[in-house]
């Protein structure tokens, strides 16, 4: 199996594991989200048709449409896809509710589309956003309060008026009531206020971080008047009322769901959205078991296909549709920070609380021995919490970094001050004694003992781990892993459960290991305290998996958010990075630098497509002719 991971807030890289659920350090829509610097007092309010972290726009007010589309792409036909990454209470494997922006339930594929938001990411620039509902924006003097201005023309698919009431009502149940994946990001959003119908004027807390009012701008919009009678938390099938290109059609709890194209959208001619949302049906597929999925694919049950497991890309697609020409290969290089897979520690539990015992976990997973044997040599080692970015600390601290770093010395370990911690690499055999001779060594340093074959903690509890999962994709990479560990006397098992368990009892934290992906954008923002921050390492269900609750992360995390210049940013983070990677919260597992595609040959894409993303499916269309000459018509 194997292969790289998919996420953004909205949607993220290629997952290593597919099978995994992608997590990403914000909420749905939020991924690259940015904002306009906090301003000075003696600046002037300004009206604006887009917002960046740090000002920067690449289109004009008056631009017709984003480089990386086609404005002429044809309407019509069908994408059909397997789900690969998620967001919110999202699950890759099976659906049960409709409502995905809460902690109840597994929310279903899709959502996001028919929903529309103030404003939209540009896929071809790092963080730069430009207006959806919103036709302007005015930032006053403090940086405090965002004034967007509606365009009057928005309308739920009933066709009622969407105003600035919807979007106030939006965005406080969102804050209340929101998963905590959105909830903890925007709890320093104080306010929002609707003083008439085409004006939303949203407060922040002072010391507000830098790209707080641009995840706000990228949040779903829902109609006030449809949740004035109903539970906004509930789990539910019934299709909520939205605004987007959308709406929910056919489905089959679980097996799956198809969103229909709104053929009179209120917004298919703005320039954010010219040459985009090109098909009349999107629909997802759900499979339990990845084998029976893949089969499913080769006899055509859905035709878009990202393959995330390096074993099946070499040896798997010799079947007769893809001889024949009817279903075709793409590899297409990705640009963006390829995420952060492993196992994930929890170090909420006892056993798990030194970092000496954590990282002798670490050394007994033989990376080299796995790539080659398992995943035909197609990865790297992920090293860094900002791996394949100029995010990822290097070598020994720049001074820039060590102005940052020396103010938290006495919370960090030496190490953060020397070169950045790298995996260790072993000699390929899957069994590297020098490694394993290194963790007991590090097991002993922690007060650890051995009778009988079997590491006692130092209280003289057996140490065992738990591999918890919801599906056996990694159970390959994961057995050897055990095996060495039972070589240095600690038990290893893996639990598999159903999907709702796991997400049960990921929630509540109730695991030892785990594997999980999260994805940052670009411009990392206030999203990552949600994975990483003392406060949500103590909030049910968050992104913390591994409990890490460091005052000097917790520092370098605001440090992050209100970086006012890009150079500030990348030396924050790459501080950020000296100190999760000298924690040991986690296995670091595998990357790859590019997209995988196997496709019924029924699509159209642009030439040049967006540099910071696939864009399928919003700016992919059906190839009508290429479907009639393979019979998919």
């Amino acid at each position: 199996m194997s292969g790289p991971g998919r996420r953004s807030l909205t949607s993220g890289r290629r997952s290593l594991a597919p099978s995994r659920r992608d997590l990403v350090l914000g909420a749905g829509a939020l991924a690259g989200a940015a904002c306009l610097p906090v301003r000075g007092a003696a600046e002037p309010a300004r009206s604006a048709h887009g917002l960046s972290s740090f000002g920067e726009l690449k289109y004009p007010a008056d631009f017709p449409n984003f480089d990386y589309v086609n404005p002429a792409a044809p309407k019509g036909g069908r994408y059909s896809a397997q789900l690969s990454g998620t967001f919110g209470n999202q699950s890759l494997n099976t659906f049960n509710t409709l409502n995905v922006y809460v902690l109840r339930g597994e929310g279903a594929a899709g959502m996001n589309l028919t929903f529309d938001s103030l404003m939209v990411r540009a896929l071809d620039e790092p963080d730069a956003l430009y207006g959806l509902l919103a036709r302007a924006v005015e930032v006053s003097e403090d940086g405090l309060a965002y004034t967007f201005r509606l365009r009057p023309q928005a309308r739920f698919h009933d066709g009622t008026r969407l105003t600035a009431r919807d979007v106030a009502v939006s965005l406080k149940l969102l804050r209340e009531k929101g998963h905590p994946e959105i909830a903890q990001v925007i709890r320093d959003m104080t306010d929002a206020l609707a003083p008439d119908d085409e004006t939303v004027i949203v407060s922040f807390a002072p010391g507000r971080s830098r790209d707080l009012p641009l995840v706000v701008a990228t949040l779903p919009v829902f109609s006030a008047d449809y949740y004035a009678g109903r539970d906004f938390e509930a789990s539910t099938l019934e299709p909520p009322l939205g605004s987007g290109p959308y709406q929910v059609g056919r489905l089959d709890v679980g097996r799956f769901i198809e969103l229909e194209r709104v053929r009179d959208y209120w917004a298919a001619d703005l320039p954010v959205n010219v040459g985009q949302h090109n098909f009349d049906a999107i629909r997802y597929e759900y499979f339990r078991d990845r084998q029976v999925a893949f089969e499913a694919f080769k006899s055509g049950a859905f035709t878009f296909r990202e393959e995330f497991t390096a074993r099946v890309w070499a040896t798997g697609y010799d079947f007769p549709a893809v001889a024949e020409g009817r279903v075709v290969r793409r590899t297409i290089p990705d640009a963006t920070p390829s995420g952060t897979q492993g196992w994930w520690i929890n170090t909420r539990r006892e056993a798990f609380r030194d970092a000496r015992v954590r990282e002798a976990i670490g050394l007994c997973f033989d990376f080299e021995w796995t790539n080659r044997n398992l995943m035909y040599g197609a990865y790297a080692r992920t090293a860094s919490f900002f791996e394949n970015s100029d995010l990822k600390a290097t070598g020994a601290p720049s001074p820039e970094e060590l102005a940052l770093l020396d103010p938290l010395r006495a919370d960090l370990p030496a190490e953060v001050f020397g070169p950045a911690w790298m995996p260790a690499v072993s000699d390929g055999s899957g069994q590297d004694r020098a490694m394993l001779s290194r963790a007991v060594a590090l097991l002993r340093e922690a007060g650890c003992t051995r009778e009988g074959g079997t590491v006692r903690l130092p209280g003289g509890r057996p140490l065992e781990i738990e591999f918890l999962d919801t599906d056996p994709a990694l159970e390959p990479h994961t057995h050897p892993f055990i095996r060495n560990l039972g070589l240095i006397g600690i038990k290893g098992t893996i639990r598999q459960i159903d999907p709702a368990q796991y997400q049960s009892r990921l929630k509540d934290f109730d695991f030892d290991l785990t594997s999980r992906r999260f994805t940052s954008g670009l411009t990392p923002g206030p999203e990552l305290r949600e994975a990483y921050g003392a406060r949500a390492a103590g909030t049910q269900g968050s992104n913390n998996l591994a409990g890490i609750a460091s005052p000097a992360v917790d520092t370098l995390l605001d440090r992050v958010a209100n970086a006012r210049s890009r150079s500030e940013l990348v030396t924050a983070c790459r501080a950020l990075d000296r100190c999760l990677r000298a924690g040991r919260y986690w296995v670091p597992m595998w990357y790859s630098g590019s997209h995988r595609l196997a496709l019924w040959d029924v699509y159209g894409r642009p030439a040049q497509g967006p540099r910071y993303g696939l864009g399928v499916p919003n700016v992919w269309w059906f190839e009508a002719d290429r479907a009639r000459n393979i019979g998919r018509n």
